[in-house]
């Protein structure tokens, strides 16, 4: 998956007691509620769509393997229902360029799913989006809380669905590694690497990290941020409010050195994090028995579908504990992808509409590595006792959120590859001592995306 979302979401410290919930007593698989009518969705549809026979979609999204084919299965239940031909078109990073080539060739997709606050904001500025209809609009009101529907939404006017939503303050962990080293899940960043180091001394690297897709490396920022620095410094980076070459900032760095600046700590070192792509870093968590190429792999509730790649079982193998806190209050850190209509066709609208409901979202979650913001999925279409606890936590957090500061940015700085703040962090992985001069480089490449 990609990273942010995933569009990241911040949920505030009232989400901690039920996240806690995702420690060592989520581990159990029970109580799946098994699938009912075709792509395992419900038996009574609950939204009701048109008729569109003959009539041909296309929807993009940057998402690639089997959260793509996982997708498949929600647009192939819209295809049964309305007659309509869906086909999926692979988008490239930053989405924003994609769909702009695409639209100055006369060709825009139908609907495109975007995973950055910014990209909704710059395709409305440009005037390439269509407002939702009634029928979908009806269903966002119906099933999510305000807070997801004001993501939604810009200069007041309502325009997409927060279709997919990710918790991306988790740390999953190779069971067997860790019971091999002796090594209990920490809860403080000074255990984490205290554990790192009893881990790459029993002779597993600690930590796999995808450092060749930018993105984690600013979700292993912001989660460090958030928690040392606080909410009031976090908002205020995440504007531009104060620079990157802020206090706050080279704690936060020096902070993450700790763990990047350790070769023995990484699979492969600092070159081999840089070289391994977010998939990579995860099957090879859970490959390997007790003696994997790392015993962790951070990142979100999506990590599921990638472990799902291997022979690792969610729940037994692979474990998952919180973001270990760095300052008082542990970080908690979300995102989603928006689906905006880009035609003003009746079939972008009831695609839409489709997927505001309920019916489409437990479709996919019932293919595990996906989490819905819609308060009226059965938390039972989970498929393990994991995800539907990750669910539930994003859920209780209610209105009370802030999106990822990456995906407020501007995009040139906080949402494209091989530029801006995933470039500089690839550096910091590089050469973790040398904090002033990631700090100058970010700030820099931040003066110039927000123009000042």
């Amino acid at each position: 998956m990609r990273r942010h979302g995933t569009s990241r979401t911040t949920l505030t410290w009232t989400a901690l007691a039920a996240a806690a919930a995702l420690t060592l007593g989520a581990c159990g698989d029970g109580g799946t509620k098994e699938p009912q009518g075709p792509e395992g969705s419900t038996a009574a549809p609950r939204v009701q769509l048109p008729k569109l026979p003959g009539e041909k979609l296309e929807v993009a999204a940057v998402w690639t393997g089997p959260e793509q084919e996982n997708f498949t299965k929600v647009l192939k239940e819209f295809e049964k229902r309305t007659g309509a031909t869906v086909t999926f078109v692979p988008a490239q990073d930053p989405i924003v360029t994609f769909l702009g080539t695409k639209i100055a060739g006369g060709a825009p997709p139908d609907v495109a799913l975007l995973p950055q606050v910014g990209a909704l904001a710059a395709a409305v500025q440009n005037k390439w989006v269509q407002p939702l209809g009634p029928e979908a609009a009806a269903q966002l009101d119906a099933n999510y809380s305000k807070g997801w529907r004001t993501l939604g939404a810009v200069g007041g006017t309502q325009y997409g669905v927060y279709y997919k939503a990710a918790n991306k303050s988790l740390i999953w962990y190779n069971a067997k590694a860790f019971e091999a080293a002796g090594v209990k899940p920490p809860k403080t960043w000074k255990e984490l690497i205290t554990a790192a180091d009893t881990l790459s001394a029993s002779g597993t690297p600690a930590v796999s990290v995808a450092g060749a897709d930018g993105w984690t490396l600013t979700d292993w920022f912001e989660n460090i941020y958030l928690s040392q620095a606080g909410p009031e410094k976090y908002d205020q980076l995440a504007k531009h409010q104060i620079k990157w070459t802020d206090d706050s900032v080279k704690q936060a760095l020096t902070t993450l050195g700790e763990l990047f600046g350790r070769k023995d700590f990484l699979a492969g070192g600092q070159s081999g994090a840089l070289a391994t792509e977010f998939p990579k870093s995860v099957t090879q968590t859970f490959t390997g028995g007790d003696r994997p190429a790392a015993a962790m792999v951070f990142e979100g509730d999506f990590v599921a579908v990638n472990i799902a790649q291997t022979q690792a079982k969610v729940g037994e193998d692979a474990l998952v504990f919180p973001f270990p806190a760095v300052g008082g209050k542990a970080p908690v850190v979300s995102g989603g992808d928006v689906a905006v209509a880009l035609k003003p066709s009746k079939g972008a609208q009831a695609l839409l509409t489709f997927l505001a409901s309920p019916d489409a979202a437990e479709i996919h979650a019932r293919q595990g590595g996906f989490v819905s913001p819609n308060k009226a999925v059965d938390p039972a279409a989970y498929p393990n006792a994991i995800q539907r606890d990750i669910a539930k936590a994003l859920i209780a957090a209610g209105d009370d959120f802030r999106f990822d500061m990456s995906d407020q940015a501007p995009a040139a700085f906080g949402g494209t590859p091989g530029a801006g703040e995933w470039k500089a962090l690839q550096d910091f992985l590089a050469n973790p001592s040398d904090v002033a001069g990631t700090q100058a480089k970010l700030e820099a490449d931040a003066a110039k995306a927000y123009g000042h």
